[in-house]
């Protein structure tokens, strides 16, 4: 199985990529974020692969940890790796882990293709699995509503990554927000 790739982005489009790793071109299915990568620009990424009876289709995450959560959720029957890339792009693994603690439909139900079943049924089956995942604590829903709040205002989810985790934890959301505003006006 493919795990882990290193190489450089040879060509892309709205929802995949090519990465060159020695000689061998890999279509990779990503999130936003990882799409936001130049042509020729080094990448590294983790990834799942899909076997089907008739398709293999790779997809890849930014980090081991995201690779976990995006396992998780394709264990939820109903979603498949392309909807657990969906919610993957639209919010980070920890506001979605947050919302599934808080048990928030919402932030399944503005993803294209989730409807209100669905969301229940994630929410459902990851509640117990969400807090052996990782310790959620009070400040992983406040930096999921200083990276929706980011978003809402126009930046990229790959600028707001880079900055989220310099923020101070212990600073309320208005206050983590004028701070990433700073950091992104650099």
């Amino acid at each position: 199985m493919i795990a882990y790739i290193k190489g450089r982005v040879i060509e892309k489009t709205s929802s995949f990529l090519i990465l060159e790793n020695q000689g061998l071109g890999y279509k990779v299915f990503v999130t936003p974020d990882i799409l936001e990568k130049k042509i020729g620009e080094p990448l590294e990424i983790f990834t799942y692969l899909k076997v089907a009876e008739n398709e293999q289709s790779l997809f890849g995450l930014p980090d081991f940890k995201t690779l976990q959560f995006f396992e998780m959720l394709i264990t939820v029957s109903g979603v498949g790796p392309k909807m657990a890339l969906a919610i993957l792009s639209a919010s980070r693994a920890e506001a979605v882990q947050s919302a599934v603690a808080n048990q928030d439909v919402g932030v399944f139900t503005r993803i294209s293709g989730v409807g209100t079943k669905t969301a229940e049924k994630i929410i459902l089956e990851l509640k117990s699995k969400v807090g052996k995942f990782s310790s959620l604590d009070s400040s992983s829903g406040t930096t999921g509503e200083v990276f929706d709040a980011l978003i809402a205002l126009g930046y990229k989810q790959g600028e707001i990554r880079t900055i989220i985790h310099k923020l101070d934890a212990s600073k309320s959301t208005g206050e983590q927000i004028k701070e990433a505003l700073k950091l992104l006006g650099k």
